[in-house]
């Protein structure tokens, strides 16, 4: 048997030549383990289980094909296995015998992404079409390209309890949900996304496992740190006694999405609370794991990470971990602010001011290891020599929606000026733009917190969820506690699902994220995304000016936001506004444009000085003078 089998992982279940099925678990405190197998028309049949050391069980079972259900009973107790790559039935069901082979992929062309000129859409499969599904969510990527995104970033998918979930409390980190569809479901899903030319990435959960149907304990308690937690339970043991499986489970893990599902890399969700001492980071081996599971082929590895900790996309040979790309909430924050005027809770170290924007669009974090108030220390690490595009940016998440109290998108929260005039700025910055499901054709779908879980630990969360709002004083109010929105209600999760009905209603909205993207892959100022590419300067309390540089005087943009009031000005002692020698400013986009709702925009440079419209985004591009001395007057 030893000269016939062949494994891809260090744990599961995985089909051998000739129907046979070879299992593995790693359970150390066990006694006994007996694999029993679900034979189709018959009853369970018990198999024993070899133990092999080093706290490993195997099996090599004949006559065992794709489809077959099976447990573990661990000391009398019949459990799922932990690295079950299907569950047909949910978490207290039965695992299934997957074939990673079966499905025909049709992406061989495919060569995978780059960092560089990257547009990510974060999306929740469950809420993303009224079906819920991979087969529906595959109907719409062709929406997605004619925005102009290259890249969907899909929330955790990992198997977790109930009927409805944002994924993150998985507790089966190989087994796609059931609710989405089968695996090869999923398999389709990327397959058609790579023919559409966009990548997908999936948001992985390695710093905790749900609370609900998780097993891992009952296998062995040293999956869990013994010294440390997070806020959401009990920390992974990456570095104490016996961690060396659990560190093997979780870096596998990463390989297998993209190995078995051809993904283009990983979202790495709260990598604060992966706790590592090794030698070696967890995020390190994953970096190297995941990237020789591609075999060549390029990937991108995001991380969020709150503490804003670059070491992260350092290279492995400088000390880092060598990951791709860093969500950006400083950013967010600072466009939060300004477009609602509220900088509660954590939001109150940002003002929304027009240096915070150009200092963002200059060096990506604001906080880069001075003090910030509302955690009452220091925050952040130096971005010196890491290039923009390795900073994410956005202006909708899932948190961020969910944690406004009742998930109300943020167009509805602010003037539809300013909202048109902030999202040029985001989708312009040299960093790397994510658009939130829906966000490209003003989705009036709330996106709340919702989590089906049994009913004592609703309770709990419920309880829990409300506790974390009211740290934001507005929602800590007796009035507003008392409409947060129950996360268990089916009714919650519901209307967090997308109409697509709006996208053929919405065109002004819809038209504003196609063209301000197709104007980022057009002007080679905005697609360059070059280190030292853009310089600003403040021009009134609420307005200032982006300078983006291009190989040729031609190239050269001019972005003016403003978010206040109309601001008239004869002059501006500021050399950014200059155009190039012989040439003057013409209008080449303007969020005030009437096919975006707004009120048209004559030229803001004219002979008298300056007029730039209050609520407005508007890009210049130089011409030249065809006067008869040449001059430049503007």
């Amino acid at each position: 048997m030893s000269q016939t089998l062949t494994r891809r992982l260090p744990v599961g279940a995985e089909l051998q030549p000739e129907r046979a099925t070879h299992f593995r678990v790693w359970a150390p405190d066990a006694k006994r383990i007996t694999l029993v197998i679900e034979r189709a028309g018959g009853g369970p049949v018990d198999v024993a289980v070899e133990a092999e050391g080093e706290g490993y069980w195997s099996a090599f079972v004949p006559d065992v094909a794709r489809g077959t259900r099976y447990w573990y009973r661990v000391d009398g107790q019949l459990l799922p296995d932990p690295a079950s790559r299907f569950q047909p039935d949910g978490p207290f069901g039965p695992s299934m015998v997957v074939d990673p082979n079966r499905f025909t992929w049709t992406d061989a062309a495919w060569k995978g992404p780059r960092l560089e000129g990257q547009v990510l859409y974060e999306m929740h499969v469950g809420t993303f079409t009224g079906e819920g599904t991979w087969r529906a969510a595959l109907t719409r990527l062709p929406n997605l390209v004619r925005t102009g995104v290259t890249m969907v970033e899909v929330m955790p998918i990992a198997e977790f309890p109930g009927r409805f979930g944002w994924g993150y409390d998985g507790v089966f980190p190989y087994a796609p949900t059931r609710l989405y569809g089968a695996p090869d479901d999923f398999r389709a899903f990327v397959d058609a996304a790579h023919s559409f030319g966009l990548a997908v990435i999936l948001d992985v959960v390695y710093n905790h496992l749900g609370p609900d149907g998780c097993v891992f304990a009952q296998y062995a308690r040293d999956y869990f740190a013994k010294k440390v937690d997070t806020e959401w339970g009990d920390a992974l043991n990456f570095d104490g006694p016996r961690s060396g499986p659990v560190r093997e489970y979780f870096v596998a893990n990463a390989a297998y999405w993209i190995a078995e599902y051809h993904l283009d890399g990983l979202r790495l969700d709260a990598t604060q609370s992966i706790h590592d001492e090794s030698a070696e980071h967890l995020l390190a081996e994953i970096s190297r794991h995941a990237r020789a599971a591609a075999n060549g082929r390029p990937l991108l590895l995001v991380a969020e990470n709150e503490p804003q900790q670059t070491r992260l996309v350092r290279p492995l040979e400088a000390g880092g971990y060598g990951l791709d790309a860093l969500w950006n909430d400083d950013f967010h924050h600072s466009a939060v602010v300004a477009l609602t005027g509220r900088s509660e809770a954590y939001y109150t170290d940002h003002r929304g001011t027009p240096q915070e924007f150009i200092s963002a669009a200059k060096y990506g974090y604001l906080f880069q290891g001075q003090r910030y108030h509302w955690q009452k220390q220091n925050r952040g690490s130096r971005t010196t020599g890491l290039e923009p595009a390795r900073f994410v940016n956005f202006i909708e998440n899932h948190d961020q929606l969910a944690n406004s109290g009742d998930g109300s998108r943020l167009h509805l929260r602010t003037d539809a000026g300013r909202y048109r005039a902030m999202t040029a700025l985001f989708l312009l910055l040299p960093g790397t733009p994510m658009l939130f499901q829906g966000q490209e054709f003003g989705a009036t779908a709330r996106f709340q917190y919702f989590a089906d879980h049994n009913p004592e630990l609703a309770q709990a969360v419920q309880k829990g969820r409300a506790e974390f709002v009211a740290q934001f004083p507005s929602l800590a109010a007796p009035e507003m506690q008392r409409r947060l929105a129950p996360p268990n209600a089916l009714e919650t999760f519901e209307r967090c699902k997308l109409d697509w009905n709006e996208y053929d209603r919405h065109v002004p909205q819809r038209r504003l994220h196609e063209e301000v993207l197709a104007l980022r892959r057009a002007d080679r100022a905005f697609s360059a995304q070059a280190p030292g590419g853009v310089d600003g300067a403040v021009l009134a309390a609420e307005a200032f000016v982006l300078r983006f540089l291009g190989p040729e005087d031609e190239d050269e943009r001019l972005l003016i936001v403003n978010l206040g009031s109309d601001l008239v000005a004869g002059s501006f002692a500021e050399p950014l506004v200059a155009p190039p020698e012989g040439m003057r400013w013409i209008v080449r986009w303007s969020s005030e444009h009437p096919d975006y709702g707004g009120n048209g925009t004559p030229s803001p440079s004219t002979d008298q000085g300056w007029r730039i419209p209050g609520h407005s985004a508007i890009v210049l591009r130089p011409e030249r003078n065809h006067g008869r001395d040449g001059a430049n007057r503007h």
